[in-house]
């Protein structure tokens, strides 16, 4: 009997000190007015606590600015119609490559028949004004013909000539060469040909309509010069330069860089108080299409700043904060605001040389955090803590 009430004993004190150990565990001690919280040696030895100061370290300053694959303007063609006329072949899609001068599209109408017919009968009329003058000319000289006569055939030649030659600068426009042009060869259609190579990016006619020489037909990209088009905003401007070196990359594969340099910064402000500044690649990626969203980290020059290890940084509510040592396993929430991260630190850039001395947590920050929130959903807020 007395050994049955040993063991019953011996359960009921070893049950005891398991709940106390638990509750020791898992209580926290919080000082809600001024956001502290207060571990318990058990809890010390659970979170793994480390404590450190700021330390000074060079960080490489980037700045990070997204945009998209742009094509200078010198790139860009709308083709228009050298003349009016009904549309009656399209010869190329969005996406195809055309070459310059390729055809893009076969025009008809009646005024290309004419304006023909008028330049052959310019042509004619030009010759025998030329003759008439010519003779006009000589029977002037045996004083057979008046100097009025003479001048009036003159004036005739240059007036044909006047006309013939603006006709033949019009047929040229119509890639029909004047000098070539018979009477038997006048032609019925004209084709609206690329001026420069590159791909189609829109096509804005359809088959039988009729288009004026001022509707944009096609539009032409050239892709052998694409740029990268970044926002830079006021506060980062400064730490722009010409030929700055660019890593860019696309959201779809982030582990992909692509080199650029900057060769252009904007003068003017966006309505978003962004400034443009064009890149050039390095070595273009034709895969990437112009309008493609991109990032882009911009490397500055490195500067000394006061850092912390990266596992010291939490984020609370959209801020970022670390946690000071007040005193031994008691520790207070400090707001920072953060700078750039390299090798495993973060820079803090609020640093005041009154916490220069102050010892902060190095490791098991988040455990901290999860204390506080967990009061936080019993008891409402916690103060921000300030210097």
């Amino acid at each position: 009997m007395k050994n049955i009430l040993s063991i019953l004993t011996f359960c009921l004190l070893l049950s005891s000190c398991g709940k106390d150990e638990d509750t020791q565990k898992e209580k926290f001690t919080v000082v809600k007015a001024e956001n502290q919280i207060i571990l318990n040696d058990l809890q010390m030895k659970n979170a793994g606590i480390e404590v450190g100061s700021l330390g000074k370290e060079e960080i490489s300053a980037k700045i990070i600015l997204n945009g998209n694959v742009d094509v200078p303007p010198q790139n860009l063609a709308s083709v228009s119609a050298p003349s009016g006329g009904y549309v009656r072949n399209i010869r190329h899609m969005p996406g195809m490559h055309v070459s310059k001068g390729e055809t893009l599209a076969i025009l008809e109408d009646p005024q290309i028949v004419q304006l023909q017919q008028d330049y052959l009968l310019a042509k004619s009329n030009l010759g025998y004004a030329q003759k008439d003058y010519t003779r006009q000319k000589d029977l002037n000289q045996s004083k057979a013909a008046s100097d009025k006569v003479m001048q009036q055939s003159q004036t005739e030649a240059q007036n044909q000539n006047i006309l013939m030659r603006g006709m033949a600068e019009k047929l040229k426009t119509l890639g029909i060469n004047p000098n070539a042009l018979s009477a038997n060869n006048i032609k019925r259609s004209v084709a609206v040909t690329s001026p420069v190579s590159g791909y189609v990016s829109s096509v804005n006619v359809k088959m039988g309509q009729y288009v004026s020489p001022t509707e944009m037909l096609f539009d032409i990209v050239n892709t052998e010069d694409i740029h990268l088009a970044l926002k830079v905003f006021e506060k980062d401007l400064s730490k722009i330069a010409i030929n700055q070196r660019v890593f860019a990359y696309t959201n779809q594969n982030p582990d992909k860089k692509y080199t650029a340099n900057i060769i252009l910064i904007g003068k003017d402000f966006q309505p978003d108080k962004s400034v443009i500044v064009h890149c050039h690649f390095i070595n273009y990626d034709k895969s990437l299409i112009p309008g493609t969203y991109m990032n882009a980290e911009v490397e500055t020059n490195s500067e000394t700043g006061n850092t912390v290890p990266d596992d010291a940084v939490v984020t609370w509510e959209s801020k970022q904060y670390i946690f000071e040592e007040v005193k031994p396993k008691t520790f207070k929430m400090f707001p920072v605001n953060i700078g750039n991260s390299e090798n495993g630190r973060t820079e803090i850039l609020n640093f005041d040389e009154k916490i220069k001395n102050k010892k902060f947590v190095t490791k098991g920050a988040y455990y901290l955090l999860m204390g506080l929130k967990n009061v936080k959903k019993k008891k409402k807020t916690i103060l921000p803590y300030n210097i």
